[in-house]
């Protein structure tokens, strides 16, 4: 395994880390010196990429976590300390798109289902990490909004609502946590090409690729992202590189929101 060693010493959590972009976080954090804690809900996935890590070398475990679930977040958040030590890097990656129709036609179970996963979860997470941070008085929290925090469209209502909070959320934890040394940034992707993009698309009906081709035209740089991407800016603000950030946006879009 090659690596700078960006983030030696660090311990950090990946929720949603068996796909997309939760992996590529996961490798990128486990290469460039991090002990890694994969969780996800998505076990076989998980361990796949948990035997892909090992096999570079890297310092890495899985524990199956639904972050809407929050006694079970609580234990695994222990038992990574145990294993690793504290932690001091948490992405908060975990997500799901949820249910595509407009307000009038959602359910109160469709609406809450997104907001269990994307927001609630994210609150669990962060709520259990933190002791641990502020114990040891450094820690850096990444949670994954999305353009669509920022932005929005006439499409999937809980989602967009979701993504909005979590913004808002990461700079009231900044605030809060600065005095603990504890850093709080969101992240904006644009479209990613991963298994949740694909399989929104694939919903929309019509040719795969047209619809990727068609997608990736509304960024200003033609295309859409890769989960490197992500990846490379999440490893920018786990890493003492990016110690005077907090509280802030890091979009990395293709210029989706430049217009």
């Amino acid at each position: 395994m090659q690596t700078n060693g960006r983030v030696n010493g660090k311990v950090a959590v990946v929720t949603g880390g068996a796909l997309g972009i939760g992996k590529a976080c996961a490798q990128m954090l486990a290469r460039e010196g991090a002990a890694v804690a994969v969780t996800d809900v998505l076990d076989d996935a998980g361990r796949q990429v948990v035997d892909e890590i090992c096999n570079e070398g890297g310092t890495v475990r899985y524990w199956h976590l639904d972050v809407s679930d929050e006694p079970e977040v609580a234990r695994v958040m222990r038992e990574v300390k145990e294993a690793f030590g504290p932690i001091t890097v948490l992405v908060n990656n975990a997500g799901i798109a949820g249910t595509d129709k407009p307000t009038h036609e959602l359910t109160a179970e469709e609406f809450d289902r997104v907001i269990d996963v994307n927001v609630r979860g994210v609150f669990f997470c962060t709520k259990h990490a933190l002791p641990q941070m502020m114990a040891v008085k450094k820690g850096s929290i990444i949670n994954l909004s999305s353009i669509y925090g920022l932005i929005s469209a006439p499409d999937v209502p809980p989602y967009h609502a979701s993504k909005g909070a979590v913004r808002l959320m990461t700079k009231t934890d900044a605030l809060i946590y600065a005095k603990d040394g504890i850093r709080v940034n969101s992240v904006h992707p644009g479209f990613i090409w991963t298994p949740m993009v694909e399989g929104f698309l694939r919903g929309k009906g019509g040719d795969l690729e047209t619809g990727r081709k068609m997608v990736g035209d509304l960024h200003p740089l033609g295309h859409m992202g890769d989960v490197d991407d992500i990846a490379y800016g999440v490893l920018y603000l786990a890493s003492d590189e990016s110690k005077f950030v907090t509280g802030t946006e890091l979009v990395i879009d293709g210029g989706y929101t430049a217009r």
